[in-house]
């Protein structure tokens, strides 16, 4: 359409040129006979008077009527025409201009042939093979482009596929870039890392809950069943019972079912990472309120550094001295030692005994549950067989490690190490609230 135009603009274009030059050639007295044509191809020409004969024109136009019977007006002198009218020369496409701007001033009718379809067809036929080859070419690379951006999709879609529930640790192919593939890719590798995290979790979970149920089943059997049979012996025979010794063994199987109950829900909580709010505390005063709870503080010899800050769940710190110190002096000789120190970033706990001390391969078992040495396997000498395990899990939720060798003496030296305050408030080590 846009050449179809531009070719009939030039027409028009050439035709009013030439019928502007032929006007004011005859103005001027200068009109050939026959009329020549200034512009290329304007070969019908024509100066028509008012009563409609032909005064002058060019040689194709000689002995034909007026070419066409547009007559412009005065007040607008020029006027294009494309008329089929005149049957001897067919269709035309003409400028019409008055000559003067009098009423009784000739026309001049200057133009050529109108082409035909046929003439347009070649030019047609160019267009329509380049639009065939500009689709073609269009389709092509539509569906490269197409093919190429989809293959991550296709990549994407066959490794979600064959990911399922028992395995979620397979990731899907990231490609370079930041288009929307790749955080499309980003966005799905961050789902299925979140969704393992979240299986892991509730896998550990239920895996405490069926240790706690083996371990309370395991570790409750034995007093419930001594308790049931000293009761069972004394309804046999009550003569004989002594009913003091009775509740004294009664009471002392009660005792350590309520300690074994509360160190099962306690290392529960502390697991659970149930939320409780940390405050800043000083350990050398803790470990000066603990041990002067104790039956005989004296047995304890305290080497101090005031001043030790950290920030913790006081009752459960306190709660890890408590248990540190029961197994020291559960398998001391003489003496138990504790101390607390500054290290670069860290707090330190340090507590001591001169007892037996622990072989190098029983050093990471003590801190399983119910686990007792063959040094600590009489219930005699009392514990419930989660002291450490409790002290371990609540050192690690405040960001902390405990770890155990040999004290100078040949007993156990166990070591507490927790964050300093300034250094969990510092921006590279940001604070830990999961405690």
């Amino acid at each position: 359409m846009v050449a179809h135009q531009s070719v009939a603009d030039t027409e028009w274009l050439e035709a009013r040129q030439e019928a502007t030059l032929v006007a004011a050639a005859d103005r001027l007295g200068r009109l050939p006979e026959p009329i020549q044509s200034e512009v290329p191809g304007m070969n019908l020409i024509q100066i028509v008077a008012p009563d409609r004969h032909v005064i002058a024109s060019s040689a194709d136009a000689r002995g034909l009527p007026p070419l066409s019977d547009s007559w412009p007006e005065p007040a607008d002198p020029q006027e294009d025409v494309e008329t089929c009218a005149q049957h001897l020369v067919g269709c035309v496409r003409l400028s019409a201009l008055r000559i003067t701007g009098a009423a009784d001033s000739p026309v001049v009718y200057a133009g050529r042939h109108a082409p035909a379809e046929s003439a347009t067809g070649p030019i047609n036929t160019i267009f329509a093979i380049q639009g065939i080859v500009l689709i073609i070419l269009a389709v092509g690379m539509t569906w490269k482009i197409t093919g190429r951006t989809l293959r991550p999709v296709e990549a994407i879609s066959a490794e979600l596929a064959s990911i399922n529930d028992n395995d979620l640790s397979t990731r899907v192919p990231e490609p370079p870039g930041d288009d929307e593939i790749a955080r499309l890719a980003r966005t799905i590798n961050g789902t299925l890392e979140r969704l393992e995290r979240a299986k892991a979790g509730m896998e550990q979970a239920l895996t405490q809950q069926r240790q706690f149920a083996a371990d309370a089943s395991h570790e409750l059997r034995t007093p419930v069943a001594g308790l049931r049979a000293q009761l069972e012996e004394a309804q046999l025979h009550p003569d004989e019972t002594n009913l003091r010794q009775l509740l004294a063994h009664s009471l002392r199987d009660v005792d350590r079912l309520q300690s074994i109950i509360t160190d099962l829900l306690l290392l529960e909580r502390v697991r659970a990472g149930a939320p409780k709010p940390p405050v800043k505390v000083d350990l050398a005063a803790i470990v000066r309120t603990e041990v002067a709870r104790r039956p005989d503080p004296s047995k304890v010899q305290l080497r101090l550094t005031p001043g030790v800050d950290v920030e913790a769940v006081h009752t459960q710190i306190g709660r890890v001295i408590t248990n540190l110190l029961d197994n020291a002096e559960r398998h001391a000789r003489c003496s138990v030692s504790v101390e607390v120190h500054k290290t670069d970033h860290n707090a330190e706990l340090v507590v001591e005994d001169d007892g037996e001390g622990i072989a190098a391969a029983d050093r990471e078992r003590i801190f399983e549950r119910f686990t007792r040495l063959d040094a600590a396997r009489s219930r005699d000498r009392g514990g419930t067989g989660l002291g450490l395990a409790i002290a371990r899990d609540i050192v690690r939720a405040h960001g902390g490690t405990i770890t155990v060798g040999t004290s100078p003496s040949g007993g156990a030296r166990f070591v507490v190490s927790l964050p300093l305050l300034e250094t969990r408030r510092s921006p590279a080590l940001p604070l830990q609230n999961s405690v």
